[in-house]
């Protein structure tokens, strides 16, 4: 039995941001959300989130009935946020695990190991270390060659010597808590910051054994933007090789992004320039790009997309959308579709194998099958109120500069003469001309005055 606790009350006034620094994102998700995703296949007893600078915004933000929220009032030390615990923890006996809500690329087998090698070896403390080539700013971690700690040394509090060691305190523990319990309380800030370190905790429980992580880029806490980008550079890395190992080609890797939370099956092509955002999932065999940005949506099978925008939107099998079309709205393409320059979807389903190739806006549309859309026609959506809807059947095919004022139905097998306005409800197997008739006047010139 784990309780996992995350520390997640700090400004982090580096940032430069009147934004709590857990809550900037990293590749689609806030950090502590990553840190929180991280856990949750340990499956523990509670999660315990310890908030304070703009704490209201860290829990509307990360808002579960999963979590608990404890508030640190005074930032006094890490040390100083896990007394806070305290009233809340009482009469339990399982372990603790505490991380940092700033840690953002720590792998859940990381810290099943960690869990793994406290409860083995029956440890009053575990903590995860790393050697890691800079260690400027983190605490230095001193073992016996049976990785039992001997002590621990904040850097601000190291002499020149003991600076020397590259091993390294994650700021990630695991603790038998209660042991923890009967230090927490004692604990003092005898220290050149003057704040309640837990690491003084670490030596004072009992035995505590250190666990190296083999990347120490797992453990790379963000406390400013060259750093957060440093960590995005890294979860690309791990995302790019994920994906190109189970068979999917990125054209020039270096210009593309990738959240983690996108899903491509093998035999995906992804040009350059494409950027793949949210819970994105690419079937097999399609072509994604160059220039394009897909979020939250689903692509079917053998999909060619180009130079375009899709979100929140579905596109069949076959289908081809771009050069510079967008797709928004929960926007639903079928099978062996055309969506083609200059084309916009909004809240729209085509039917299978309907083409909308150039300079047209579908907004609340539903089309049949076979469908064809001239060059600029336009549902006319909204009527400075409300929106309304159009809906055209199989097999109609509307003339250029068509604009179908919604609320309105077109039958199948219709007819819309080019540079129609279309107003009223159009029955099966009709030709709907609704445009004034040409008038030509010869000999005819502006009158000048004089």
């Amino acid at each position: 039995m784990v309780v996992v606790a995350i520390l997640a009350a700090g400004r982090g006034t580096r940032m430069k941001s009147h934004l709590p620094k857990v809550l900037h994102h990293l590749g689609g998700r806030s950090l502590v959300q990553r840190v929180l995703d991280s856990v949750e296949p340990l499956l523990p007893s509670r999660r315990m989130v310890i908030v304070g600078y703009q704490g209201e915004e860290v829990k509307t933000a990360i808002k579960s009935p999963m979590l608990e929220f404890v508030e640190q009032r005074s930032q006094l030390g890490t040390g100083h946020a896990i007394q806070q615990l305290l009233p809340h923890l009482q009469g339990y006996t399982g372990d603790l695990l505490v991380l940092n809500g700033d840690v953002p690329l720590l792998r859940t087998q990381t810290l099943k190991n960690l869990l793994q090698t406290h409860q083995d070896n029956h440890n009053a403390a575990t903590i995860l270390t790393s050697h890691v080539p800079e260690p400027q700013g983190y605490g230095r971690v001193f073992c016996n060659s049976e990785n039992v700690v001997q002590q621990i040394v904040e850097h601000k509090d190291c002499t020149a010597a003991q600076r020397q060691n590259r091993r390294i305190n994650a700021g990630v523990y695991c603790f038998s808590w209660p042991e923890l319990e009967q230090v927490l309380p004692h604990l003092q800030a005898n220290n050149a910051q003057k704040e309640y370190y837990l690491t003084d905790a670490v030596t004072q429980v009992g035995q505590v054994m250190a666990v190296d992580v083999e990347d120490y880029q797992e453990i790379l806490g963000i406390n400013d933007r060259l750093q957060l980008a440093t960590a995005y550079e890294i979860l690309q890395g791990r995302v790019k090789e994920k994906w190109m190992t189970a068979g999917v080609t990125l054209i020039d890797p270096h210009s593309i992004t990738i959240d983690d939370t996108v899903e491509l099956q093998a035999d995906v092509i992804i040009e350059p320039q494409t950027h793949l955002r949210g819970h994105t999932f690419i079937n097999t065999g399609s072509r994604i790009g160059p220039g394009c940005l897909i979020e939250n949506s689903h692509l079917g099978e053998n999909v060619r997309v180009q130079y375009s925008v899709i979100t929140d939107s579905v596109v069949q099998t076959g289908s081809k959308i771009g050069p510079y079309a967008h797709l928004r709205g929960h926007a639903e393409v079928g099978s062996h579709c055309r969506v083609g320059n200059f084309v916009e979807l909004k809240n729209t389903q085509l039917g299978d194998r309907t083409n909308a190739a150039h300079l047209s806006y579908l907004g609340d549309t539903t089309t049949g099958q076979q469908v064809n859309i001239g060059a600029g026609t336009i549902t006319a959506n909204y009527d400075g109120v409300n929106k309304h809807h159009t809906t055209i059947g199989d097999r109609t095919k509307t003339g250029s500069n068509s604009v179908l004022v919604a609320p309105v139905t077109l039958g199948d097998d219709v007819y819309v003469a080019a540079g129609s306005t279309v107003t009223e409800d159009v029955p099966d197997n009709s030709l709907v001309i609704a445009r004034s008739r040409q008038v030509v006047k010869p000999d005819w010139q502006i009158k000048k005055d004089g």
